[in-house]
């Protein structure tokens, strides 16, 4: 009778953790995987779980470490998560550590999407000024915030209202906004941001901004990759980028900018790493009903055949417009994206990678890394040696040629089969 009793507390329990997850984007109450793990296991299988999953840096668990520039920026703000991991390389007897210190930051919007657009965007930015903070208080010398950061995912909606958050490169309000604390703390920022590009006929494009650790800007980068998936409408207010594939020389390092969809694009990765790429950043928006099993995978697998670091950006929430909405994929109309799940995170060259923020709060991931593992991995694995590149080339020439054949050699014995 004990054991009934207990276990119909505990199913009541599960079903209230899945209303919960429903209404606030956690996993039966809990932040993340990770978390979830960490309180239902034993340590010693708990940490054999995660040398399954996270991998190993240099032959060692990640570590999770503090600082006093960490313990200072926590105090800064309380109300969000910090998560710090290290990532090693072996000692050379030629070249010095390249050690840099590199973040991520997600969050959800600050006000609702009936608001008055301009209210919106200054709401979002004074919402993310404390993280920032935060991450310059940590002395992070790379940045880089969500897909879109200065406005709601509104996408979906097809409605062009949503084109006002658009603004230009050179002296858009959020690049003078991120110029500023760019130079303050010396930092380089990635500013994923919706571009107006004013001298060629105002073009919309989804559009990510290299801030110098001066207050410079660098360079900018355009979505490669445009998604027609689900409620991703985006090509109803741009199309794809005519930027390549451009490797940022700065203060800390050589960045790329792989922008959301184009993580789905294998060739895409390539490129950034051809050119030279020591850290990609993904900066996303998407949700979990259809992404989420693909979202640990893909960036991490890119770390590993490109010889680079990624630094993988969602942001959170559940954000619900004014009117419903369909995209002729046989849902009902309905009035939100979905949840979008967080979980940012970084993965390294060597296969390991740190455990994901929150699915469902604003939060910063700061991870300390040395950019030689990127050369030693190449050296170790010769990815770079072994591809033949020359033999990609010469198929991609021809496929992209109206007569192609593919190079498929059927077994000769099934055009003698009977057919049933």
């Amino acid at each position: 009778m004990e054991n009934r009793e207990e276990t119909e507390t505990e199913t009541g329990r599960v079903n209230n953790e899945k209303k919960s997850e429903n209404r606030d984007g956690s996993i039966c109450g809990y932040n993340s995987l990770n978390q979830l793990l960490a309180n239902h296991l034993d340590p010693p299988i708990f940490q054999e779980v995660s040398r399954l999953l996270l991998g190993f840096n240099c032959g060692k668990p990640l570590e999770c470490i503090s600082d006093d520039a960490l313990d200072s920026a926590v105090a800064l703000s309380s109300k969000h998560d910090f998560d710090l991991a290290v990532s090693l390389a072996y000692f050379e007897s030629l070249r010095g550590p390249r050690i840099v210190r590199v973040g991520l930051i997600q969050s959800s919007i600050a006000l609702p999407t009936t608001a008055p657009i301009l209210d919106q965007k200054r709401a979002i930015m004074q919402k993310v000024k404390p993280i920032i903070d935060a991450a310059g208080a940590s002395g992070v010398n790379i940045l880089c915030l969500q897909e879109a950061w200065t406005m709601p995912f509104a996408f979906c909606t097809r409605e062009k209202r949503w084109c006002e958050f658009a603004e230009p490169v050179e002296d858009g309000e959020s690049t003078q906004f991120l110029q500023t604390l760019a130079k303050k703390y010396n930092m380089v920022i990635v500013s994923p941001i919706l571009e107006r590009d004013v001298n060629h006929g105002e073009t919309v494009w989804n559009t990510a901004v290299i801030i110098g650790n001066h207050g410079n800007i660098i360079g900018k980068h355009r979505k490669n990759h445009i998604p027609r998936v689900g409620d991703f409408n985006e090509s109803t207010y741009y199309m794809e980028g005519d930027t390549g594939h451009p490797v940022f020389d700065t203060a800390f390092g050589k960045i790329s900018v792989n922008i959301c969809y184009g993580r789905h694009h294998p060739l895409n990765w390539m490129a950034f790493g051809l050119n030279g790429a020591e850290i990609v950043f993904n900066p996303s928006a998407t949700v979990g009903e259809l992404s989420e099993p693909m979202w640990p995978i893909e960036a991490r697998n890119a770390a590993i055949a490109n010889s680079y670091f990624v630094g993988s950006i969602n942001r959170v929430g559940t954000e619900v417009f004014p009117n419903p909405f369909t995209s002729g994929d046989g849902r009902p109309q309905h009035t939100d994206f979905g949840h979008f799940y967080g979980s940012s995170y970084f993965s390294s060259p060597d296969a390991s990678c740190t455990p994901s923020l929150s699915r469902c709060r604003d939060g910063l991931m700061i991870a300390v890394m040395d950019l030689n593992l990127c050369r030693q991995l190449k050296d170790k694995w010769g990815f770079r040696m072994t591809a033949r590149y020359e033999m990609y080339a010469d198929l991609l020439a021809r496929y992209l040629k109206p007569d192609f054949n593919p190079q498929v050699i059927a077994d000769s014995l099934l055009r003698k089969e009977p057919a049933p």
